[in-house]
């Protein structure tokens, strides 16, 4: 009988498939080449290259148009509206510069292709989805100012809380401390305070801290019989 909360690779039908990107799953892949993209454009819009003199405030107007702010929250609390609500899944892919794209591309990639391969395509985009919202409703009801939400980090931080279960779970497989599965997230919190300390805080940390704890959370329902394995234990109970 396996443990419970013991998860094993996907079934080979349902593995990320090979191609130009090697092994990543689909889904990661087109989110990274479509940020990838926007930044391109709004990068070359601000030197000049491309869109005429009016592309210099591409990114401005990206922001405004697709950014989450606490008062987008506070207007869709008063009264729905869809075209404010689907800023809740928009602003990830704008960025404040190509720096901070490329890094949130990078980190999207990289634990995208680690945790893809576990969990199976539908529940990682359920995580990527639910981890986003999840930030960016705790930016709003949290933040006071008018600082808008922008980047991708939320939902890279809800995939280093599928990561971080992952390797709490392969850890308690082969005897190691457990704990050496939340260094990543401590490594990452501290360089945040170091930059916060030099450079002013940033109230985007709110996103990111809720990215992770619903990554975390929901991992144990996404990973693959983790579902029965949850209702094992509550039945149990």
């Amino acid at each position: 009988m396996r443990p419970q909360g013991y998860y094993e690779r996907p079934d080979p039908n349902h593995a990320p498939m090979e191609g130009p990107f090697g092994t990543l799953p689909p889904l990661i892949v087109v989110l990274a080449l479509a940020m990838a993209g926007i930044e391109a454009a709004l990068s070359l819009g601000a030197t000049g290259l491309i869109g005429g003199p009016q592309a210099v405030g591409w990114r401005i107007g990206a922001i405004e148009g697709w950014g989450f702010a606490p008062a987008v929250l506070d207007r869709l609390l008063t009264g729905w509206d869809w075209g404010l609500a689907s800023r809740l899944l928009s602003y990830p892919f704008v960025h404040m510069s190509m720096t901070h794209a490329l890094f949130a591309v990078a980190l999207l990639l990289a634990l995208g292709k680690f945790v893809g391969e576990v969990l199976h395509p539908l529940a990682l985009g359920v995580m990527l989805v639910a981890t986003t919202l999840a930030g960016g409703l705790a930016f709003g009801l949290f933040i006071s100012t008018n600082y808008p939400l922008i980047g991708a980090f939320p939902a890279v931080y809800g995939l280093i809380g599928g990561f971080t279960y992952l390797m709490w779970l392969q850890l308690g497989r082969t005897g190691s401390n457990r704990l050496a599965a939340f260094r990543l997230i401590g490594v990452l919190l501290a360089l945040q305070l170091v930059f916060g300390l030099m450079f002013g805080a940033d109230p985007s940390w709110v996103a990111d801290a809720a990215g992770f704890v619903t990554g975390l959370a929901l991992s144990p329902l996404l990973a693959p019989g983790g579902t029965r394995a949850f209702l094992a234990r509550m039945r149990a109970r």
